[in-house]
């Protein structure tokens, strides 16, 4: 039996890990699964913990009014030393880039443990863009042992970087497994009937909250939204504001009482799923939205200034647009006005793959660890 720790401590990592989670649950004759939170992200990842039906085994409720990068850091770390102690596991598996996944790869390295990385080697090059997940998810990659790489480009940015091929593994992105997983569970729901939508205009759904834009970034993202709401009078913006008062307070000043624009509170992913396919188009500056709105056929405006998923703008479905308040408006006019543009955008191939990155990924662990592979 191969003993498999996964930690975890945001949103997105409980969205991206399910469905690795409950494939290890589902081959218990190989698998013992154990289940680790941190608890980074606290009110905005027990919902998700629900929703998949994830139990954790250890709950280290880190959370703490106003923390900083060090206090995540540090309370992370000496709480996870008597985890890993405890439990022993063969490997601990980690997803993306969050000081959660970085911390707990450090811990495992410092204890000697294997470390599986999902959603290895994206990459913008740039250290301070995002922040501080650009150099999370590169420390990472030099602790890990196993790298599951979602693309050929993040594949190749990890050899770029001296790691060994044969550690390497391109299994698309489990974030697609779980939206799958959750379309189906839901089919035929009405689950948006208490939102405040208008079905005779063309929704433009936006998520806006990354650290890199607080201030100036967001304050532009605000304006163009604004400004577009004011010119075109057949849409309905949706903005679901995030918790965090660096986003709250501008949002809300700038935005609130707009005529079309409807500010909401964050919605658990299946009503965020449905709404996204219920979107004419996103703008977004999140990371997982432009691995998910491809498979939905929907285009994406990317409100950053790099993006470490180059491989969505290659393929046509999604373009970087900035944070500046004139680009975020002529693109987004552009795709309302323009059919041509939109369906071009809206029929790319998604690039991040078919739904069985979950499978996958632990098929390469039953092998790694010899034992007979599904």
């Amino acid at each position: 039996m191969i003993k498999a720790l996964t930690v975890l401590g945001t949103r997105p990592e409980a969205i991206k890990l399910a469905p690795v989670i409950k494939e290890l649950e589902r081959l218990s004759n190989k698998f013992i699964s154990r289940v680790c939170i941190t608890g980074q992200h606290r009110e905005m990842l027990d919902p998700f913990l629900r929703l998949f039906d994830v139990k954790p085994d250890w709950d280290l409720d880190i959370m703490k009014p106003n923390q900083s990068l060090f206090d995540v850091t540090v309370s992370a770390l000496s709480k996870l030393r008597p985890v890993l102690e405890t439990e022993n596991p063969d490997i601990v598996l980690v997803q993306g880039d969050t000081t959660t996944a970085f911390v707990a790869a450090l811990a495992a390295f410092y204890l000697k443990i294997k470390v599986g990385h999902v959603e290895a080697g994206l990459r913008t090059s740039d250290k301070y863009n995002p922040f501080p997940e650009e150099i999370n998810r590169r420390l990472i990659s030099h602790l890990a042992d196993l790298h599951f790489a979602p693309t050929q480009r993040a594949k190749a940015n990890l050899l770029a970087e001296g790691i060994d091929e044969g550690s390497v593994f391109v299994t698309g992105n489990t974030v697609i497994d779980a939206l799958f997983m959750i379309l189906e569970r839901t089919k035929g729901q009405n689950l948006l009937a208490d939102l405040p939508l208008q079905p005779d205009k063309k929704l433009i759904l936006v998520t806006a909250h990354r650290r890199e834009s607080f201030g100036e970034g967001l304050t532009n993202i605000c304006k163009a939204l604004k400004e577009i709401a004011e010119q075109v009078k057949d849409v309905q913006i949706v903005y679901p504001v995030h918790l965090n008062p660096n986003v709250r307070g501008p949002v809300r000043r700038l935005l609130g009482g707009v005529d079309r624009i409807s500010l909401i509170e964050p919605l658990d992913y299946v009503r965020f799923v449905h709404l996204m396919n219920r979107a004419y188009l996103i703008l977004t500056d999140s990371g997982g939205i432009q691995e998910e709105a491809p498979s939905l056929g929907k285009p994406v405006l990317v409100m950053r200034e790099t993006t470490e998923r180059p491989e969505a703008i290659e393929a046509g479905a999604a373009k970087l647009v900035g944070t500046k308040t004139e680009c975020i408006v002529e693109e987004t006019l552009r795709l309302l006005q323009n059919h041509d543009q939109y369906a071009k955008m809206a029929n790319a191939r998604n690039p991040f793959g078919d739904g069985q990155a979950a499978r996958q990924i632990v098929d390469i662990l039953s092998c790694h660890f010899a034992v007979k592979c599904t």
